[in-house]
């Protein structure tokens, strides 16, 4: 057998190994990597690619290396999930840069970094300005974790004393002008209501790339054809406007009747409408 043939059969037979490795050992491999998984990692290709260039080596050699260094890491995980300290042996544990605002200098030298590293780490964070920060965690990972200061973190509906009700994710209905039965179902509904809100935005099923339903029961296309403008969904807006149409019958009641208790009855459920419409307003604009 030809000496190519060798390589591209041995290249063939340890991508296959390395994959079903890859798979065993999960997705953290790809992630979060520790010091363990890295050189673990580094071993394993480097005896792959030995086995497959090395034609004078045998191949159950490299098979039974590349095994033994992918059932090490996968038992090393296995008690890393039940004991702290083996997982904060392996994995390494977070270093603290910035605690009340201040630089933990001999930490950052401990971990060999130097402040326009860290100001570098703060960037990506979207952080320009170290005196925002009250908290910074170097991860194990070689993430850091920031924690602004509350006069600096954006403002939450919690902080303005709003409710806000539960978001489900999105539902993806059509990918690529197909219909997804499962996700539809998910949502409640069915091809005929898909087909008619289609039929309102004015596209074709053929032309639609993806469309989503949001949690609100709104539909959102994108066309596979860029130059057609599609209509945003009008649901909310049109709620809201039905809800102030309603409020300001009630105002109209309240003047046309000579009635007294019919006057005060038409006049308090139009504030009590008002006061809902202003809570929802936020909500219900697009």
């Amino acid at each position: 057998m030809p000496e190519w043939l060798h390589v591209a059969f041995r290249a063939i037979i340890f991508l296959i190994i390395l994959f079903f490795i890859t798979k065993a050992l999960g997705k953290k491999q790809l992630t979060q990597i520790s010091f363990f998984e890295y050189v673990t990692g580094i071993t394993i290709g480097s005896i792959a690619g030995e086995v497959i260039m090395g034609l004078d080596g045998s191949i159950w050699n490299g098979i039974v290396g590349m095994l033994i260094y992918g059932i090490i890491p996968f038992g090393i995980g296995v008690l890393s999930l039940k004991s702290k300290k083996v997982r904060d042996y392996v994995d390494g544990k977070g270093t603290i840069f910035i605690k009340d605002g201040k630089v933990m200098e001999d930490n950052l030298k401990k971990e060999r970094y130097s402040a326009d590293e860290l100001l570098e780490l703060l960037r990506k964070k979207d952080v320009f300005q170290m005196a925002d920060v009250e908290f910074a965690l170097l991860e194990p990972t070689g993430d850091l974790s920031v924690l602004l200061k509350k006069e600096n973190r954006p403002i939450t509906a919690k902080d303005l004393g709003l409710i806000t009700p539960n978001e489900k994710e999105p539902q993806t209905v059509i990918m690529d002008g197909k219909v997804l039965n499962e996700a539809l179902s998910t949502t409640g509904r069915n091809r005929g209501w898909l087909e008619r809100e289609l039929d309102k935005l004015g596209v074709s099923l053929e032309n639609v790339y993806l469309a989503q339903v949001d949690t609100y029961g709104q539909l959102t296309v994108d066309l596979f054809d860029d130059k057609i403008q599609v209509a945003s969904p009008e649901e909310k807006p049109l709620l809201l406007a039905m809800m102030k149409k309603c409020q300001a019958d009630l105002e109209l009641f309240c003047l046309a009747t000579e009635a007294e208790e019919a006057k005060e009855m038409y006049h308090r459920n139009s504030l009590r409408l008002e006061q809902i419409i202003n809570k929802l307003t936020p909500y219900l604009k697009n």
